[in-house]
Parts: structure tokens; sequence; C-alpha cells
């Protein structure tokens, strides 16, 4: 390890090994082989003088000097990203490859349907949308950059507020004619109303009206942490749903579903663009976020 470039390269593949914890997922996104990533750590422990990570079959840990290491090495890794943005600033193209992490139904809808024109912007960009309904983790993950829809939970990470989603109260004409439909939120208490169990405030509806807060405690016999499984409870006539209005936008139009309370605004959920603390947001990135925060104006 000759140079001080090979040294910040090897830094740089231990920092993403541990991160993923797993030498073949580091060798698929630096698009090179397992054996070549071992070889990178060995020459580096080799270089210390000591074992970096304690292999077994099953995962990777870190030795107490390994653990030292990587803490070091990410706030020097930090600290050649920042000088080198300096340097570089107001030059950086948007090119390479940009891991976006997602929930299901929000990456399918909302942002797989506009990567055509995204990528027709920007051609130089290479995209891995990562579709999970958990909060993904940007750091063991690999992501880039993660959108996620409702309130944010206490964490490390940074976020940007890029826009909201409205919502709406749906059921299907088939439920309604086999139950009155409700005309305040109050009288959902009656109805068979369908949970997504991910969001904080689940078991609790929001609405206003002429300035007045209306909330009611809902109950029903089903639930899921997936949209789109939602929606199609909804329209086997399952019950009643509070959902984004893009989840339900053909539907409305079909005569699929209809829109109840409609004298009732249903509390907007927030949508924000996350990003790990400790590493700097790329011009791809900057690009990607601004072009979603644009697109999600209307929604």
């Amino acid at each position: 390890m000759r140079s001080s470039v090979d040294k910040l390269n090897a830094m740089a593949v231990f920092v993403r090994v541990v991160e993923r914890g797993s030498f073949s997922a580091v060798a698929r996104e630096m698009l090179t082989s397992q054996p070549t990533i071992s070889k990178i750590l060995k020459a580096l422990e080799t270089e210390l003088g000591g074992k970096l990570i304690a292999r077994s079959t099953r995962q990777l840990s870190l030795t107490d000097e390994g653990q030292r290491y990587y803490e070091q090495c990410r706030q020097i890794l930090a600290a050649v990203d920042a000088a080198e943005h300096s340097f570089q600033s107001g030059r950086e193209s948007v090119a390479g490859s940009l891991r976006i992490g997602s929930s299901v139904s929000f990456g399918r809808l909302q942002i797989a349907a506009r990567l055509p024109d995204f990528l027709a912007r920007y051609p130089q960009l290479d995209i891995d949308l990562q579709l999970s309904d958990h909060n993904q983790d940007l750091v063991s993950e690999g992501l880039d950059v993660s959108l996620r829809i409702g309130e944010l939970g206490d964490s490390n990470l940074i976020a940007r507020h890029i826009g909201s989603t409205r919502r709406v109260t749906v059921a299907s004409p088939g439920y309604l004619a086999r139950h009155a439909e409700p005309h305040t939120p109050e009288e959902l208490a009656g109805h068979n109303c369908l949970l997504f169990n991910l969001l904080s405030s689940q078991n609790l509806w929001r609405y206003e009206k002429d300035g007045k807060a209306h909330s009611v405690h809902i109950r029903g016999n089903a639930q899921s942490n997936n949209s789109e499984a939602i929606r199609e409870m909804v329209l086997g006539g399952l019950g009643v749903a509070l959902s984004p209005v893009w989840l339900f936008a053909e539907d409305l139009k079909a005569g699929r579903v209809k829109a109840i309370l409609p004298d009732y605004q249903a509390q907007s959920l927030p949508i924000h663009a996350v990003f790990p603390a400790n590493r700097r947001q790329s011009a791809r990135v900057k690009a990607f976020v601004d072009y979603m925060s644009d697109a999600l104006a209307g929604l």
C-alpha cells in the first residue's frame, strides 16, 4: 500500500464493508469481485499490523482496534470528501450511481413512474431503487437518500421536507350499499376501518372543518403495512380507508371507490428526503431531491 490514494481507497472499502456487513455486497456495489475486496482488506491489515475484522461463517464483527479505526476512517473520509467538494464546488457533474430508498407503493407509483423523465435530464446517472415498507437503515443498506411519508421519529438522519400528500377517505360502492355512508368523522367509529399500521397515528384519524378539529379513534378487522394491500381491501368492499389521494386516483375517476366525508379535510402527511448524517449530499442526490420536490408540489 504505497500511496495515500491506495490507502484512502482501502479505508473507503473497509468502511463500506462495515456498513454493509458483507464482502459480496460491497463487491457488487463497487463492480468488482469478492476476492478483490478481501485482498484489499488483507493488505490494509498487513499495513496496519493487526486484525480489523473478526471473520466468521455467519457474520462480520470488528475487533476493538477495528472499531476505533472504523470511526477514525469515517472522519478522515468525510474530511477528504468535504475538501474535494469545496474545490469542485459548482463543477460537480450529475453522474454515477444513485441508490434510492422508498416504501413500496410510493416508490412504484411516484418515483419509478418519474424515472424516465429524470434520467432523460441526467443520462449519466444509474439508479438503484430499493423498495421496502419498513424504514430502511440508510447506512447498512448503502442508500444515498430515502423518501419517507409521515412524521419522522428521532434519529441521527438529516431530513429535508420536500412536500406533502393529501389524503382522502374512501369506500367501495358495494361496502356503502351494505352500510350507511358516514357524514361526519365521528360516525366512522361505527364502521370497519382499515389500518395502515406503519403510521404513528394509525388508530387516530384527524380531520378539520371550518377551522374546527375532529379526531376519531377507529377500529377494523384488517390492517397492513402496505398501502396497496389496503387498496385491494377497499376495492373488495371490506371497509373504509384513509389513504393518499394518489393511491386511489384512477379508482376515483372510474367510480370503483367513492370519496366520503367530502366536507371534512383529512390531515395531510409530510414527505421528507432523509440522508445519512455523515455523508455529503452529492450533486446527484441534490438533483434527485430537487426534481422530486418539484414533481410532488401538486400531490
